[in-house]
């Protein structure tokens, strides 16, 4: 009996240890199961990311030994998102290391740290859009980085060299900052390297021939940057090359010939070179193109016929600014992708297609040579800009802003001029600043009374900029109100004063950066710098110019004058042009080139006294009555007044008081008295505008045979209007006086806008 108890025991107790050893399994296996969910990071890389946390005042971060396969820490500011990201396949997926650090648009400030050095397995660390200044830690190049962004920050100092050691080195984006220098030789050991981000800073000298080592460059971009010497031949080593962007640099023409091997380009942009008359690149086995943009490089001859026709695929082509001369090519029609189309400032002849007539929005060939034209010509095309393409020659078919310097299509009567750039009408000083709020394209043109506009270009890499070219805000550090908005341009923008009186203005340009946000924080000005020239009547008078810089500040005022502005003609322009240079992508792509606020011109000289309209009414009245009782005193007290006979003499008599006209000449001036010609109808008869061959332009009165008006009628009427002079009224040239046709002969004058009972028209006066 006690032998069976005992064994019963036995049998239980070995159950037991069984089942314990079970669960002791059970336990090992899910706690080596949890460990492998919970992978951790080593202490070290913990205290890494704790001192970076306090370093860069990144609050949000909860770092912790703890990190889930691919995902990591993730940090949140606002609509920002940082993330860290964790490899954890180290150690057979025991341990984790940072691989990945995110912190974009995050706010950031303070000098860039040595502490990401310590994380000894990172290959990605962007820090695009912050305030980080200081310089790139040389710590930086022990890392393996494959992509390295500092886009958009506040960083100084030139690069070290030592980045060139990063052998893995793929995405290298050091855009927009304040760094200087030469670019290091060292960077041709970067062989991996296929995206070379390093415009919008202040690099001297030119590019290391080293570079031509980089053949797996696809994306290479220097824009904005004051680099110098000659484009270099060995671009022609990056057969790769997807996108070249070289605007706004200080480099020397002529475009090597070895660019003809970049056969995978999509993108080219070259601009604003220091050179003299190079000639076009060969670009003719470059078919993927689709954008090309060669403005101000000095370029001459005619534009390639290849364009049309084997570079099917452009969507944008801006030819701006050069000297290129001869007809457009008809087969530029055959490119069924083109959206922007720039040929302004150049010497382009012959007559204007009718495909370009015809074409859609967005194509401008402003500023040319061009002698034939299609009728009609006029200031509203449906699509095509066109301003100034035609020598300033008198020709009625032709409008005034179509023309050479703009000419005044009546009399020069101006002599002030205050436009509210971008915003609505508004006083100041006791001026009103006229409203300039109307949206503009990229190749638009708006014309008033007083003033016209005129904007050129597109926004790189933000097509939403495109549509209004206008800028405003809520609220500005000044006082005047015109400094809320602003009227801004991708690269060219002109005003034009209209019809002013001959002489010396002074000139004054109302400025304020709106756009570019400054660090409030640390008071740090000038996040982003907008960077162009300025030219009056023709003359650069200010180059490179920074509102912020000059304003010390955003959202500041500032007034550029310029005294002395000589109007030969009747027209003024100010023309704002970007050269290239300043920063492109900050705070967001597509925020550049000239802005503008306010404008005000002024006289140097003492201006006419204004006559209120009805001042000029009553002296014309008054005028009239007297001279009409003079002339039938004089002509009662003579006997005038008594028979035919009398009449006709006095009417011969007026042939010696006036200028005289045949009428073979009137017919000629006005066409045989054509419809198209009759500008007006009244009581006494019809009036006829008229060219004169020295190509002064008249008004002819024709006396109508029903009319009531007599001779005695038509003699007051010569009498009166010979005695007056007046530059309200329009002046009597001379009559005509043969058969049954009496005709007078005005000074033609476009009707004054003053109110309706006191207009005085040809025909009833």
């Amino acid at each position: 009996m006690l032998k069976q108890r005992s064994c019963s025991v036995s049998v239980h107790v070995h159950v037991h240890v069984h089942l314990l050893l079970l669960l002791v399994f059970v336990f090992l296996s899910l706690f080596q199961d949890f460990r492998s969910q919970a992978q951790v990071l080593p202490d070290d890389e913990v205290k890494v990311l704790q001192q970076l946390a306090t370093k860069l005042n990144i609050r949000e971060w909860k770092v912790n030994p703890s990190c889930p396969p691919g995902q990591g820490l993730i940090a949140r500011s606002g609509s920002s998102t940082g993330n860290v990201t964790c490899d954890c396949n180290f150690n057979k997926s025991t341990i984790c290391h940072v691989t990945i650090i995110e912190l974009k648009d995050f706010n950031l400030h303070g000098e860039l740290p040595d502490e990401f050095a310590n994380l000894t397995r990172l290959r990605q660390l962007d820090l695009t859009r912050n305030y980080l200044n200081g310089t790139i830690p040389r710590a930086w190049a022990s890392l393996p980085l494959v992509v390295l962004s500092l886009l958009g920050n506040l960083v100084t100092g030139t690069i070290p060299k030592e980045i060139g050691n990063i052998s893995t080195l793929e995405d290298l984006n050091f855009q927009d900052n304040k760094m200087e220098g030469p670019i290091p030789k060292e960077f041709g050991n970067l062989v991996n390297l296929r995206r070379a981000l390093l415009g919008g800073n202040d690099y001297t000298g030119p590019l290391p021939d080293t570079l031509g080592n980089l053949k797996n460059l696809t994306d290479f971009r220097i824009d904005g940057a004051s680099l110098s010497g000659k484009i270099p031949e060995f671009i022609g080593n990056w057969i790769k090359l997807d996108r070249l962007d070289m605007h706004g640099t200080s480099m020397e023409g002529p475009i090597p010939s070895t660019i003809s091997l970049l056969t995978n380009l999509t993108e080219l942009r070259i601009t604003d070179l220091n050179a003299s008359n190079i000639p076009f690149p060969d670009l003719r086995k470059l078919t993927k193109l689709k954008e090309l943009v060669l403005r101000n490089c000095s370029i001459t001859g005619p534009i390639p016929s290849y364009i049309g026709q084997s570079l099917r695929n452009i969507k944008n082509l801006d030819l701006s600014f050069n000297r290129l001369t001869d007809t457009v090519p008809d087969n530029l029609d055959l490119l069924r992708n083109l959206e922007f189309m720039y040929l302004t400032n150049n010497s382009l002849t012959g007559q204007v297609s009718k495909w370009l007539s015809d074409a859609r929005e967005n194509y401008d060939i402003s500023y040319n040579n061009f002698t034939g034209s299609l009728q009609p010509d006029t200031c509203q095309p449906n699509g095509l800009k066109k301003i100034a393409i035609y020598p300033s020659v008198e020709n009625k078919s032709i409008d005034w802003c179509l023309k050479k310097d703009l000419p005044c299509p009546s009399k020069s009567s101006h002599y002030e001029l205050f436009i509210n750039c971008g915003g609505p009408e508004l006083s100041f000083k006791g001026k009103r600043y006229e409203q300039d709020s109307g949206g503009m394209g990229p190749s638009a043109f708006f014309y008033g009374e007083k003033w016209a506009c005129s904007t050129t270009g597109d926004f790189l890499g933000n097509e939403k900029a495109n549509t209004n070219m206008v800028a405003s805000v809520s609220t500005v550090s000044s006082d005047e109100e015109f400094y809320l908005t602003a009227r801004l341009a991708p690269f060219s923008l002109r005003y034009y004063g209209l019809c002013l009186r001959k002489g010396s203005y002074t000139v004054k340009l109302h400025f304020a950066e709106i756009m570019l946000t400054a660090d409030q924080t640390n008071n740090t000005m000038g996040w982003g710098r907008r960077i162009f020239d300025i030219y009056i009547q023709g003359d650069r008078v200010l180059s490179d110019f920074n509102i912020a810089e000059e304003a010390r500040g955003t959202s500041t005022g500032i007034v550029k004058e310029y005294k002395n502005v000589t109007v030969t003609g009747s027209t003024l322009e100010i023309h704002l042009y970007w050269a290239g240079k300043g920063t492109t992508a900050l705070p967001y792509r597509g925020v550049y080139g000239p802005l503008i606020s306010a404008i005000s011109v002024t006289p140097n000289f003492k201006p006419p006294t204004k006559i209120s309209a009805g001042t000029i009414a009553g002296i014309v009245v008054a005028s009239f009555v007297a001279v009409v009782l003079i002339i039938l005193a004089v002509l009662w007290k003579k006997g005038c007044l008594e028979g035919k006979d009398l009449e006709d003499k006095e009417l011969r008599g007026l042939e010696l008081q006036t200028g005289y006209f045949t009428l073979r000449q009137i017919k000629a001036a006005t066409g045989n008295f054509d419809i198209s010609n009759k500008i007006g109808e009244g009581g006494f008869g019809s009036v006829y505008k008229g060219v004169l061959p020295d190509g002064s332009i008249i008004a002819v009165k024709q006396l109508s045979s029903k009319s009531k008006q007599g001779n005695r009628e038509f003699v007051n009427e010569i009498g009166m209007l010979s005695a007056l002079q007046h530059p309200h009224l329009v002046r009597l040239f001379g009559c005509c006086i043969e058969g049954n046709q009496l005709l007078l002969i005005y000074e033609y004058m476009e009707i004054i806008a003053l109110p309706e009972h006191y207009l005085m028209v040809y025909t009833e006066i």
